[in-house]
């Protein structure tokens, strides 16, 4: 009988830290999670295309993909599997279904990031024996603790008397923003009464917990191409449309458009790359950027003005530009009933000292669109952050998690989704109720709230 994941949280997570995939290539990540769902036992199991539909995939890239399949195979993949995800339709759905009660949905992402681990010996991974074993990516923002968790939280579930529906969502690409959008448009999404979305970190230290996170900026990712004409740079310039030109008034002119009176928005040209060679003018320019807002349609206002702006740059000297948005996600707020559940919930969880209602996010993150789903359907949904010590930021050679929070994560949404349960129909505040709250108050017996709303035993 497989040992229970609760007894291998760390080596769990420790094994998947070693083969990181990035979006849209994580098939040796999907094939370990279905083998442990599989041991898990659940009652349905949807994997890639049967969990979404692949024409809502966002993000989704043109690489090579065989030698990402190829490490899967010899990994020991079922072949059946590496078949059914050809086309790098990668990530899984879980479901139980246990009689009457609330459905309850759980996302967690399983992608890496094109880094090159640190090699450091003061590197923990490197020291002890885990760092990545595939050249050029690294697990650097923490979906191995998040995969981690789904699947403790999911083994849990299953050998409790939980009564209801529960749907773990293992979702890939979101690093890209690719796969939010498939898996909130899926069949399994529909009918949550509540929606989890969970991530570790992002500078909380360990024993803290955000229950709820607010204003997350709307994104999108877009690939610009600017098209002119060559010429000889010294002989006849003059019958060229240099491109690298109208890129350098695109760049320039981006960062000029007027930010809007009504909230927070972002714009950065993070790639550009054009021209072959000195004498030659350029005849193609192409750039990678976003844009983002404090809300949805401030994200709108300035992706349509980006576009606007550089299509007017290229028609200025003499080209062309097309502007394709290659992915895209929402805002969506965690919903204060659940954010007051989480703190009361944390607030009794062993480790955690320092609970934290709501915090603004400043980021963007594609679990809205599943936030967004449900919400639009009725239910209630909230973007929780289970602190860790990390030595560097997210996103660095050397980031890594403190390993002690694996098991904090697991108890806070487990515990999340048992009062869920029990709680169920929690009303919306919207409806005139008050937040429902157990028998020990808002916040439970051993906690208080401090001046800075925070909640932990030291409070109050």
């Amino acid at each position: 009988m497989t040992e229970p994941i609760r007894d291998r949280l760390v080596s769990l997570r420790r094994s998947l830290h070693r083969h990181p995939e990035p979006a849209w290539r994580e098939f040796s990540t999907t094939a370990r999670l279905v083998e442990e769902i599989r041991a898990i036992g659940v009652d349905e199991l949807a994997v890639g295309p049967d969990a979404y539909d692949p024409a809502d995939r966002m993000a989704v890239t043109d690489d090579d993909l065989e030698p990402w399949i190829e490490h899967a195979r010899e990994r020991g993949a079922d072949p059946a599997l590496l078949e059914r995800m050809t086309g790098g339709n990668t990530g899984a759905v879980a479901v139980l279904e246990r009689g009457e009660g609330p459905s309850i949905g759980l996302r967690v992402d399983i992608d890496g990031l094109f880094i090159e681990e640190s090699t450091d010996a003061d590197h923990d991974p490197a020291d002890e024996g885990f760092r990545s074993e595939i050249e050029g990516t690294m697990h650097a923002c923490g979906h191995d603790a998040h995969m981690t968790w789904g699947l403790a939280v999911l083994e849990a579930i299953a050998e409790s008397d939980f009564s209801g529906r529960f749907v773990v969502f293992f979702q890939p690409a979101e690093e890209t923003g690719g796969g939010g959008c498939p898996m909130a448009k899926s069949e399994f999404a529909d009918g949550l009464d509540y929606l989890l979305a969970v991530h570790v970190g992002l500078d909380h230290p360990t024993g803290e917990v955000v229950a709820g996170i607010e204003k997350p900026l709307a994104m999108c990712h877009v690939d610009l191409t600017i098209e002119g004409t060559s010429a000889h740079a010294g002989k006849a310039p003059n019958e060229g449309d240099n491109a690298m030109q109208a890129m350098g008034t695109a760049i320039e002119n981006a960062y000029g458009i007027p930010r809007h009176s009504d909230g927070m928005t972002r714009v950065n040209i993070g790639k550009a790359e054009a021209g072959t060679a000195s004498n030659v003018i350029a005849e193609r320019a192409t750039m990678e950027a976003e844009a983002r807002g404090e809300t949805t349609e401030l994200m709108e206002y300035m992706r349509d003005r980006l576009e606007r702006t550089v299509k007017n740059a290229a028609r200025m000297h003499g080209c062309r530009a097309e502007f394709d948005v290659v992915s895209e996600s929402p805002r969506a707020d965690s919903d204060p009933e659940l954010q007051s559940l989480v703190s009361e919930v944390a607030g009794e969880v062993r480790g955690i000292d320092h609970v934290i209602p709501a915090a603004d996010f400043g980021a963007s993150e594609d679990a809205t669109f599943l936030m967004d789903r449900v919400q639009r359907d009725g239910g209630l949904a909230t973007y929780m952050i289970v602190g860790t010590d990390h030595p560097t930021s997210h996103h660095t050679t050397t980031f890594d998690v403190d390993e002690r929070s694996l098991e904090h994560g697991v108890d806070v949404l487990v515990n999340s989704i048992r009062e869920l349960e029990r709680r169920h129909p929690v009303p919306h505040v919207g409806d005139g109720a008050e937040v429902a709250h157990g028998e020990g108050g808002p916040i439970g017996e051993s906690g208080a709230i401090g001046e800075d709303g925070a909640i932990g035993e030291d409070d109050g």
